[in-house]
């Protein structure tokens, strides 16, 4: 599904990101792992197209990100790659459906207000389809953006310290969410996170070390 090879990443002249060879199947759920500065948001920007990396190559679904251009590179994210991001980005003048319903647009995909309800209803936010961002409780938000990530069944999901600050039960909320949304599109998952709770429940890791 993705293959990144001698992938390198520089901020600075400084070397934050190194991955010699890391390969995921379609459908394989991952952990990718490491203390705060090793390069594991570098590298989920790098998978998410959102960074060209400094060396290397990275290829999703066949496809070599580098050999694309802006504009390319935008519509393949928007049909392939579902993300969420530390910071959740819902836009404060839309409705929760339409910040989702925003993620077909800008994937050129025609509008599908069905799909729009029937991935707010599965994660139970049917009732906040025409609330603003700013009535939604944390929960509410994050499930709202991890409906916008899924909504155009991405073939891969990616989601960054989406635990880091949340209590126990939450954060075993948050994490069934990410597996069940993940496994429902048939998409790889990658986490990035260094929460120790989250080890056990997802078997393949990849670990990075302090750049």
């Amino acid at each position: 599904m993705f293959e990144l090879r001698q992938l390198t990443h520089h901020y600075d002249g400084s070397e934050v990101l190194r991955v010699d060879a890391w390969a995921a199947a379609q459908g394989e759920q991952w952990l990718l792992l490491g203390p705060s500065g090793s390069g594991k948001s570098t590298l989920l920007h790098i998978l998410a197209g959102i960074l060209r990396p400094a060396a290397g190559s990275a290829g999703i679904a066949g496809q070599d990100l580098s050999a694309l251009s802006a504009m390319a590179l935008d519509r393949f994210r928007g049909r392939n790659i579902g993300i969420v991001l530390q910071r959740l980005h819902l836009l404060p003048s839309l409705t929760v459906a339409e910040n989702v319903q925003l993620a077909q647009y800008l994937a050129g995909l025609p509008q599908d207000a069905a799909r729009v309800q029937e991935v707010l209803a599965g994660l139970d936010l049917a009732d906040k389809a025409d609330a603003r961002p700013h009535a939604l409780s944390h929960g509410q938000a994050q499930r709202a953006a991890i409906a916008r990530a899924v909504v155009n069944r991405p073939r891969l999901l990616l989601a960054d310290e989406p635990t880091s600050n949340l209590d126990d039960s939450r954060c075993a909320q948050a994490l069934d969410l990410l597996l069940t949304q993940a496994a429902a599109c048939g998409a790889t998952l990658v986490i990035a996170t260094h929460d120790q709770r989250v080890k056990s429940r997802v078997a393949k890791h990849h670990q990075l070390g302090v750049a």
